[in-house]
Parts: structure tokens; sequence; C-alpha cells
């Protein structure tokens, strides 16, 4: 516990301190209005799934780091690193393109053609963001592998505040510089991404922990077989991801059907709720390496601590996240849209209500993602990711649209699905991990 707890504490709060990134851009947009609210809600959450799915690839550059590195093949890291790098060029490549037609895609889905026009602007400017954010990936993928968590902490911490600052004159025209609202969010957020990624390089390539890989060395000399296994390993994790975030946005354009107060609602709840997340999430990615290095140096009692310890950590918290939005869910929803303010009424309503049920599925909410993330330790993927695709799609996504639609529970309905797609996953992936042995998952440990 106290290994797991020393790896995962910087990572928890770098994954709170990049949900806060996102978060800053939810509250100035909130002080603009709900419009570009609702606006800024539904380009994000049209760009999320792919970036997350693509994260998902990319960052199976940590458990082959950490099986390289628990089986002393110190040579093989600076080779999965640089095809990592490789992965997230090609990704970014190929994701762009699609992007960049969002309002085409927001008119085929019967989006409000405002909040379609506004999500353009902000999206044809934050796409970049891409390239940064994915190599920054690989690196953070290095960094966790070899319990060098806090210089990712230092490094995100850092992008908050240049992003809030960036968000302050450039969404309002600040200091003399001009008003972009929503194209100035965007350009905060492509700007701080390329900071980020700047320092995390620096410190990788000047830290003499480090400097021994030559992580750029002989860049563009190909290792295919590294290359594929980040794919073989990386795809079903990106999928994965990409099913639950899917499922989301989703949600979102479900939400986006009823009205712009549900949108905006449905933001602030969704907020909240990924800002909890991020404590079990960086659990998880604390729980892959634990594994990773387990497995790599194949010790079997060594991967049962890992996953249990950081499945036990992760669902304590969530239990007192439950707690606090159970509690204080008309408290906090005030934080993104002010209540003085007679036109937010409606949306504060909708947000308390949807994070009180947001705090009900919090529990299951973090088993999954432990559960998934220890099983990445094992490089056991595919079968997760199966199962994922299989519990939001067939069972969330028809529980949200029969509860929100067809019965009209409308908001509350869709957030039920959600539950319930959550809940499904966290019973079958858990249950995979006690049944590793039975299941065959060790059979590749090294003896």
């Amino acid at each position: 516990m106290a290994a797991t707890f020393t790896l995962a504490w910087p990572l928890v709060i770098a994954q709170l301190a990049q949900t806060a990134l996102t978060t800053t851009d939810v509250i100035m947009l909130g002080w603009l209005g709900p419009q570009a609210l609702a606006a800024g809600t539904l380009a994000t959450t049209f760009l999320m799934p792919f970036m997350v799915g693509a994260v998902g690839i990319v960052g199976a550059v940590a458990p082959l780091a950490a099986q390289a590195r628990g089986a002393r093949n110190i040579k093989a890291v600076r080779r999965i690193v640089r095809q990592g790098f490789w992965a997230a060029i090609l990704l970014a490549t190929l994701l762009i393109p699609i992007l960049l037609q969002i309002r085409t895609i927001f008119g085929w889905l019967g989006q409000d053609p405002t909040n379609a026009r506004l999500a353009e602007e902000y999206i044809h400017v934050g796409v970049w963001m891409l390239y940064p954010a994915l190599m920054a990936v690989a690196l953070r993928s290095l960094l966790s592998a070899f319990d060098s968590t806090r210089a990712i902490l230092v490094i995100t911490v850092s992008g908050v505040f240049f992003n809030a600052a960036l968000n302050y004159v450039l969404i309002f025209g600040n200091y003399g510089f001009p008003r972009l609202e929503l194209r100035g969010a965007a350009l905060a957020t492509m700007i701080t991404s390329f900071i980020m990624f700047a320092m995390m390089l620096g410190f990788v390539l000047r830290h003499r922990r480090f400097k021994r890989f030559n992580i750029l060395l002989r860049f563009w000399k190909p290792d295919w077989a590294r290359f594929r296994e980040i794919f073989r390993i990386g795809t079903p994790i990106g999928l994965t991801v990409l099913a639950e975030v899917g499922l989301f946005t989703a949600a979102a354009l479900l939400m986006g059907l009823l009205g712009t107060d549900e949108v905006a609602a449905h933001a602030v709840a969704l907020q909240c709720a990924s800002m909890a997340f991020m404590v079990p999430l960086g659990l998880g990615i604390a729980a892959t390496v634990r594994v990773g290095l387990a497995y790599g140096r194949g010790d079997v009692d060594g991967i049962t601590k890992a996953g249990w310890t950081g499945f036990a950590l992760g669902t304590a918290f969530m239990l007192l996240s439950c707690i606090v939005f159970l509690l204080f869910a008309p408290n906090i929803v005030t934080i993104f849209l002010s209540p003085s303010d007679p036109a937010n009424a409606n949306a504060l309503a909708l947000a308390a209500t949807f994070l009180v049920i947001a705090g009900v599925f919090q529990l299951v909410d973090g088993a999954q993602v432990v559960a998934a993330h220890a099983l990445r330790g094992l490089s056991d993927t595919k079968i997760p990711m199966l199962l994922a695709i299989f519990g939001y799609w067939a069972v969330g996504l028809p529980v949200a649209y029969v509860l929100g639609f067809v019965l009209e529970w409308r908001g509350v309905g869709i957030w039920i699905g959600l539950a319930a797609g959550l809940a499904f996953v966290a019973v079958v992936l858990v249950a995979r991990f006690a049944m590793r042995e039975r299941l065959g998952l060790l059979d590749g440990l090294p003896r």
C-alpha cells in the first residue's frame, strides 16, 4: 500500500490538475452564459472520444515500459517511447481532418445550428492540441513506469495556471487582448498543451536518470515490432476508453435534443464527476505500473497485492466522493453557474439532480477503472475491451434512451442509464481480475 500510494499520489493530483484545465474552461465559459457553455461542452464532448481513444493507444507505452523495467530490459525502453511518439503523430494526423467536420456532423445529428456554429469555432482552433497532447502521453508513461510521477505533477499544475491566465485574457479580451470568447478558450488550451509537452520533453532530455535513454536518438529509425506491439496492446485500451467516453458523448447529444439548459446542467454535473474520477484513474495508472513491474519479474504475489491495493484505495475514495455529492450537490453546482441570474435557475436545478445520481454511481465508476488498469498491467486488453463495449452500449445507452425518452424521465433517465452501464462493467472486470489465474492471464509470466 505504501509503494502504491507513493507512486499514485502525484498521479492523482496531476490527473485532477489535468481535469482542472477543462474545468477552468467550463467555469469561464459559464461566465459568458448558458449558450457559450452549451456550445463549448458540445465541442469538447465531440473532441474527447477521439482524444481519449488515441490517448489509450499511446498509453500502451506505460505497461510495456513497466514490464521492460521489471525484466531489466532497459534497452527496450527507448524504442518503446520512440514508437509511442510515432503512434501519437500518426493518430493526430488521421484524426484532425475528421474533427474539422464537426459542424456537418452536428447537422446530421440534429443539434441546434447556433450551438453547432459556435462549437465549430472552438474545434477549428483547439484541434491542433492533439500533436503535443498525445506525444506528452508517451513521456508521461515513461515517467510513470520509472516512478518519476512528481515531475508529471509539477508540469501539469503549471499547465493549469498557464491555461487559466490565457483563458482570462483571451476569452474576455482583458489587458488589451482581443475578446475571442470560445476561440479564446480553444487557443488557450492549444498553447498550454504545447508548453506542457515542451516542459516534459526538456525534463526527460536533461534529467540524469533519463538522459541515458536518449529517446530522440535516431528518432526516424523504425522499430516495427515495437510499433505493432503498441497498437496491439493499445488499440483495445483506446477502444475501451472510447466506448466509455462515447457513452457520455451520446448522453450529451441526447441532452442536446432536450434543450440548452439540459446540456449546460449535464456539463456541470459531468465536470464534477470527472474531477472525482481522476483520483481512481490516478490510482489505476499506478496499478498498471505496479502490476506490470511484478509481471515483468515473474512475481505472482506482487501482482495480487498491486491489483487489490489499487482497487481498495480507489473504492475508498469514491465512497467519500459519493457522500460529498449526495450532501452538497446544490452548493457545488453554483461554482459553475451563478444563482443570482434568473436565466440559470432551471439549469442549476437540473445540475444538482444529475450530480446526486452521479454520486450514486461513483463507487462502480472507481471500481471499473482500477480493475481495467490492473488488467492492462498484465497486457490483458482485448477481452476487457469487448466487455466494456457491451456494458456501455448494450446496457448503458439503451437504458438511458428508454428511461429518458420512452418513459420520459428526461435527463434523470439518461444519467441512470450511465450508472447502469458503469455498474455492469465494474462487476465483470473486477471478476476477471479475481479469476486471472483460472483464465490463463498469467500463463506468459516469466519464470
